[in-house]
């Protein structure tokens, strides 16, 4: 069975909710190299333009129905966090300098598309070791 075919709630729900934390991750560290306060309302100040981008992401990749593939999920859901993010923040009246925007594409990438890597990985290696077992047995 396909990776496809076994997305329940758990799954869709858990990675929602990692990529959530990874995006406020992101603002925290950046946040922090800048010596800027990691107080509630500074972290959100930050987050949120990215978390808008994020939510419409998944809403536009469908992502409800495979968030652990790559392509095409997570690079349109990470498409869209980097650059209707940079967008809002900008409508908002933020700064986004190039370099800003080349460090954000790159750490993003690395969170969102990193981690559903290191689990389609995990599973690959789960279902190989499960099949390597179930054919120990046979002559």
């Amino acid at each position: 069975m396909s990776e496809a075919r076994r997305t329940g709630p758990a799954l869709v729900v858990g990675a929602a909710a990692l990529d959530v934390v990874l995006v406020v991750a992101f603002a925290v560290i950046g946040r922090s190299s800048h010596a800027e306060v990691l107080d509630v309302a500074g972290i959100w100040g930050t987050a949120w333009p990215f978390l808008a981008g994020l939510v419409l992401g998944w809403l536009a990749a469908g992502a409800w129905r495979h968030p652990l593939v790559i392509w095409p999920t997570a690079v349109v859901i990470w498409a869209s966090t980097l650059v209707l993010g940079m967008l809002i923040r900008f409508a908002a009246g933020g700064d986004v300098v190039l370099a800003f925007a080349i460090v954000a594409a790159l750490t993003l990438a690395l969170f969102l598309l990193g981690w559903r890597g290191i689990a389609l990985l995990a599973r690959r290696l789960r279902r190989a070791r499960r099949a390597a077992a179930g054919t120990a047995g046979v002559a």
